[in-house]
C-alpha cells in the first residue's frame, strides 16, 4: 500500500470518526421532528374545524 494511500485512509478515518461521535446534529434533528409532527397535528386540526363549521354553516336557513 502506497503511503499516500494510507494517509488517506487514516485521515478520512479520523474525519468519520469525529462525525460518528459528534452529538451536536441529534438535537437538530429532534427538533425538526417535533415541528413537523405539531405543524401536521395543527393541519389536522385546522381541516376539522374547517369541515365542522361549513357543514354547520350550509344547515343556517336565510
Amino acid at each position: 500500500m502506497s503511503p499516500e494511500f494510507q494517509y488517506l485512509r487514516i485521515l478520512l478515518g479520523g474525519h468519520l470518526d469525529r462525525v460518528r461521535n459528534d452529538q451536536r446534529g441529534v438535537s437538530a434533528v429532534e427538533w425538526v421532528i417535533i415541528t413537523v409532527l405539531l405543524i401536521g397535528i395543527a393541519g389536522a386540526v385546522g381541516v376539522a374545524v374547517s369541515t365542522a363549521v361549513d357543514r354547520k354553516s350550509s344547515q343556517i336557513s336565510l
